[in-house]
């Protein structure tokens, strides 16, 4: 579900790879029964290979990992969370003109 440029992470690993990363971070909460979060993937996929080496982008399935999402209070998915300096700096929920909205959100931060 997640393309080359995109890194499959889950409770255990979200601190190091997201929180004490020295690049800003897109995470993609999201599930495999989830329609829309199927439909955004690509646009997920795109982002990350547009912005490698500026922006790590991350996926998190909500389903195996439940204390991260709960800890940052995702209650509908696809949300997306982009992280700078280990806190959030821009949420994104639902499919519609995604990727728009995204790369403004990511110039913002890099």
């Amino acid at each position: 579900m997640a393309g080359a440029d995109v890194m499959n992470i889950g409770d255990a690993d979200f601190n190091k790879e997201v929180l004490k990363s020295d690049q800003p971070v897109l995470v993609d909460f999201w599930a495999t029964w989830c329609a829309p979060c199927r439909a955004i993937a690509p646009i997920v996929d795109d982002v990350a290979t547009q912005y490698k080496g500026k922006v790590k982008v991350a996926k998190v399935n909500i389903d195996d990992n439940q204390d991260t999402p709960q800890q940052y209070g995702i209650r509908s998915i696809p949300t997306l969370l982009l992280f700078k300096d280990g806190k959030v700096v821009e949420q994104i929920v639902g499919g519609s003109g995604l990727k728009p909205k995204l790369e403004a959100a990511i110039k913002k931060v890099i």
